[in-house]
């Protein structure tokens, strides 16, 4: 048996698309149930998600995302749990493909699907191509390190071994970095597979998506205070945007120069220069879908990693010394 799991808070709005096709997957009905954790909503979640027979409901007090997949996960009649998100619009073919791997290695503990998406927005598409390169990237490994959980399985017994998601994440943010950093470290295999889709709204606005990268770089510097070792690399993220967060420090140490030395102005010269080089290969490889993507992404980038730049510093504060002391 399979067990869909999905945490539902306020989410009248998508939360239909959702449960229709996970009622229309390619494999039999008697092989999968759906779980739907309602996190105290107060618009029509429930009554939505009770038109839908065989969908098994559980109503709690708001606790949150990660409280919310670990009260589904303890309600699984499954061998093996899957994760997604009530934003999110699996293809027919998803819980199929998410569970593959385990029936084709034993040792696999874990799988990791993507997103997709059909918005025509500029923010929209880049948020995309984003994706997609650290795709890229994950193709790369044999075995991964981080599991999101928009498009995630793992066999229930380790998932419960492990506790799940660590609860004191109170957003949907880092806390499946975490757990998955947390059993990588402890030998786990998880695998990547890119033919396991959901379809996903990601930000229309650069504003929207700004702040969704603050917010992720703030809750991921817990996620690595958990877990040190993973502070220099990891399957998922590019070192060289991890380079790029160095951009506007540096910038401004080499503008407040120029007040003892006015050559030091060439300095903010080369740290423009090696940002934009840096932004080379993620242009590049955008060009090949999307020129105005290409052509905008090294500015797109710089904003980018400012914002990063200030969830990492407001992260490391508060996680690392003001929750310290």
């Amino acid at each position: 048996m399979i067990s869909v799991i999905i945490p539902a808070y306020n989410a009248g709005n998508t939360i239909a698309q959702c449960l229709q096709t996970l009622t229309q997957q390619t494999i039999d009905n008697s092989e999968y149930e759906i779980i739907v954790v309602d996190d105290g909503s107060t618009d029509n979640t429930a009554e939505i998600i009770k038109g839908y027979k065989g969908v098994k409901l559980i109503q709690q007090k708001n606790q949150g995302p990660a409280a919310s997949r670990n009260m589904g996960a303890k309600n699984a009649t499954g061998d093996i749990i899957l994760f997604t998100d009530s934003d999110c619009v699996p293809e027919k073919n998803w819980i199929e493909e998410m569970t593959k791997a385990f029936s084709h290695d034993s040792d696999i503990v874990g799988v990791k699907g993507i997103y997709k998406s059909k918005q025509k927005e500029f923010a929209a598409r880049f948020v995309q191509f984003e994706y997609e390169d650290k795709y890229d990237m994950l193709l790369r490994y044999n075995y991964i390190d981080f599991i999101d959980t928009y498009s995630a399985a793992f066999k229930k017994d380790v998932f419960l071994k492990f506790d799940g998601y660590d609860t004191s994440f109170p957003v949907a943010c880092a806390e499946d970095v975490e757990l998955t950093f947390r059993m990588f470290s402890k030998g786990c295999k998880m695998v990547f597979n890119p033919k396991a889709i959901v379809y996903h709204t990601h930000p229309r606005s650069f504003s929207d998506y700004f702040k969704k990268k603050y917010k992720f770089a703030y809750w991921r510097m817990l996620a690595v205070k958990m877990n040190p070792d993973k502070i220099l690399k990891d399957s998922h993220t590019p070192q060289i945007m991890k380079w790029q967060l160095l951009f506007l420090p540096l910038l401004l140490l080499s503008f407040l120069l120029t007040l003892l030395w006015a050559n030091s102005i060439y300095f903010a010269v080369v740290i423009l220069m090696a940002f934009f080089a840096s932004t080379i290969s993620f242009a590049v490889k955008a060009a090949k879908k999307d020129i105005p993507v290409c052509l905008l992404s090294p500015f797109i980038l710089i904003l980018r990693s400012t914002a990063q730049f200030f969830g990492v510093l407001n992260g490391t504060i508060t996680h690392f010394i003001i929750n310290n002391t």
